[in-house]
């Protein structure tokens, strides 16, 4: 019997490092027969122990290699010219691409044959045999990056009341059956290496920038911490509607927030870009990578359609508390402008999906205090009770800020019916008709 190497036979003297490289060529390629004992030229050497040298076989396969190529690989002792050499049999593995457990789902741990040569596969085509055993479904495949921590996340989950052990991580999709790291797995991780780009601009364009912030890590800390950013440029306003002090922001907060989460949740993470979020005097954007999902109109989800692209990532999210089941979150933003001059814009395009929240415009009702007595009324009934009173004391009644309560005072001391006494921090108001004995 004359061996001769080939796409699918490899020759090998003696057991040495380069072995597992060639099981794991073979279970990402088209499979093949690995022979111990036979030199490069074809000639029948054996080998001194053959049951050790099998067991040692048997553990690289167990423990070297990953996912588990056991059913499908066999390793048998045979005779040749009265000598006994080895036989390893690899089929085509079922869940590529297998690599080296040490080395990661990376080019120096995942090999394919290539002639009678076990090499290295490129990154690319360690994505195409990802997606040709997992799907193209992105937060269901598995990650690259193998050597994860997740400390911001553990922490995170703790915070929330929900458990965090490899068997939830399991249930929610970060670990897969292979105990691979999916890359759900890798967006929680703090290794994560898709960012969210926050920049604020002078005005209503791009020509005047301000300042810029990139958040990196988990994608858990990039929604705290560029949510905290943005509230930075949401001013709150105490506007006085009647007797009322009515606090209102530039921007809903239950927008802000719900815009955010969406282009967390439902980007594209096939496109390696970071998610922007640009904030101008008028208006935020925030623009994520990925159009609609296919089959679905911004029509149908604004009349409650829902088709989740990351349905994984989606799920965590409910478990954790920071989105409903259902895919609502366009709807609410809509709801959260109901009745302003101003209003949202949704515009998804061929690669991206633009949310943009208008600031909405503030006006304060002033009061007629010269028309209206009870305000008045209800300030000198505190003279009823108190010698005196102070510009805090007319805050508190009118449940306003401090220029409404000076207005309404100014108004008191020229109708004559109380007087100032004192000075500095020390200033009081008493009834005109009163004497003097503060």
């Amino acid at each position: 019997m004359k061996f001769t190497e080939s796409s699918s036979v490899e020759l090998k003297v003696i057991l040495n490092a380069d072995f597992k490289k060639e099981i794991v060529a073979f279970a990402n390629s088209d499979g093949g027969t690995i022979y111990v004992g036979i030199s490069d030229d074809g000639k029948v050497v054996g080998v001194k122990n053959a049951d050790t040298e099998m067991e040692k076989i048997s553990s690289i396969i167990h423990d070297a290699i990953h996912p588990d190529l056991i059913p499908f690989t066999n390793i048998e002792q045979i005779e040749l010219d009265g000598k006994k050499i080895i036989k390893v049999s690899v089929s085509k593995g079922g869940r590529p691409p297998y690599h080296l457990i040490e080395k990661g789902l990376r080019p120096s741990g995942v090999y394919i044959r290539h002639g009678v040569a076990s090499v290295p596969a490129s990154e690319e085509q360690i994505r195409d045999m990802i997606r040709e055993t997992d799907g193209v479904v992105y937060d269901k495949s598995r990650s690259m990056n193998q050597e994860l921590t997740f400390n911001y996340a553990a922490d995170y989950f703790a915070k929330k009341e929900v458990s965090f052990t490899d068997k939830n991580k399991f249930t929610l999709g970060i670990i897969d059956c292979d105990g691979c790291f999916t890359n759900t797995g890798l967006l929680i991780s703090d290794q994560c290496d898709f960012t969210i780009k926050c920049a604020v601009f002078e005005g209503e364009g791009k020509l005047v920038f301000k300042t810029r912030k990139e958040f990196a890590g988990s994608i858990l800390k990039q929604l705290e911490d560029s949510f905290e950013f943005i509230n930075l440029a949401n001013n709150l306003h105490a506007d006085i509607k009647g007797l009322d002090r009515v606090e209102t922001y530039d921007y809903p907060p239950y927008a802000i927030r719900e815009a955010l989460l969406n282009t967390i949740i439902h980007r594209d993470y096939n496109f390696s870009g970071s998610t922007i979020i640009n904030i101008y005097s008028n208006r935020i954007e925030f623009i994520s990578l990925g159009g609609l999902v296919k089959g679905l109109t911004i029509q149908d989800i604004l009349h409650g359609a829902s088709q989740t692209r990351n349905t994984v990532i989606a799920n965590i999210f409910y478990r954790l508390r920071l989105v409903e089941s259902y895919g609502t979150g366009l709807q609410r933003i809509l709801e959260t402008y109901s009745g302003k001059k101003e209003q949202p814009t949704i515009e998804p395009l061929p690669s991206s999906f633009i949310v943009t929240l208008p600031k909405i415009q503030h006006t304060i009702e002033k009061i007629n205090f010269s028309e209206d007595n009870s305000v008045k009324n209800k300030i000198l009934s505190l003279f009823n009770q108190k010698d005196y009173i102070t510009r805090k004391d007319v805050q508190t009644v009118m449940n306003c800020s401090s220029f409404p309560a000076r207005n309404i005072i100014n108004q008191l001391i020229s109708e004559n019916r109380i007087k100032l006494v004192g000075q500095g921090r020390s200033i009081k108001y008493i009834l005109s008709n009163k004497q003097e004995e503060i």
